[in-house]
């Protein structure tokens, strides 16, 4: 059986799961399933609430607009985020909904902006990423959904990251200019917590670049012989992260 069900739609609901649970739905929801999905009485689909695991519910319209869902059975436990962190200097909006889904679906537990000397944006709106994070869970199957933090200067976000977790910044000016290089040394480390970070477009200034490279157990990662977008070096990054020292590497057969 496959571990995963790719043909029935998957719903985030913030409700307790459990066996023989009812979950009424709000009107978004309910418009989303009936009028959107064209969902049918006894029509299943898999709902889950990033804490009691996926479960396989029926759909049952309530009234003349609602819905409700009846569970099942659950058909994935809970599972637990890889100990990855993301902070990232803010982008606009359009391009921060694209940052925040592929964060999400590379595996970021924790979503932290940033605000830089460069930034242009600074205004963050962290409904709207929970809402782009909430989609991508429920398009790629994800159980577990990170935590959102609201804006912080750069200095208080590094003072908020605990002493064993290894930093990787992104830093066109790195010593080492093949990424894998840089990140060898530490590979075989098991569980190491981790937490990369994307400055904005404009780069570091010269006292930010000061300060990360002041701090214990932070790595210099350069992303290739071409200046990369904001966007486009998260993902980037969060892939050479994860396929080296995340939960990739470390994936049991």
């Amino acid at each position: 059986m496959p571990a995963h069900d790719f043909r029935s739609p998957r719903l985030y609901v913030d409700h307790p799961l459990g066996p023989g649970a009812r979950v009424t739905l709000d009107a978004a929801q309910s418009h989303y399933l009936a009028d959107v999905l064209r969902r049918k009485p006894g029509d299943q689909l898999m709902v889950f609430n990033g804490r009691d695991g996926e479960w396989r519910a029926v759909f049952e319209p309530a009234g003349k607009r609602g819905a409700v869902l009846a569970l099942e059975e659950q058909t994935r436990a809970q599972d637990r985020a890889s100990d990855l962190h993301y902070l990232f200097a803010p982008l606009k909006r359009a391009r921060l909904d694209y940052t925040v889904q592929k964060a999400v679906e590379m595996g970021a537990a924790r979503l932290q902006p940033v605000i830089t000397r460069y930034t242009q944006v600074e205004r963050v709106n962290t409904d709207r990423m929970r809402a782009n994070a909430i989609e991508a869970a429920e398009q790629c199957s994800i159980l577990t959904l990170p935590e959102i933090d609201e804006p912080t200067t750069l200095d208080r976000a590094l003072t908020a990251l605990e002493p064993a977790r290894t930093l990787v910044f992104c830093d066109e000016d790195a010593p080492v200019a093949d990424p894998l290089a840089a990140l060898a040394p530490l590979r075989g480390r098991e569980s190491v917590p981790l937490a990369v970070l994307i400055g904005p477009e404009g780069g570091f200034a010269p006292e930010e670049r000061a300060l990360l490279l002041a701090r214990s157990d932070t790595v210099r990662l350069a992303l290739g012989p071409r200046i990369l977008r904001a966007d486009t070096a998260a993902v980037a990054a969060l892939a050479l992260v994860q396929a080296t020292l995340g939960d990739w590497a470390h994936r049991q057969a």
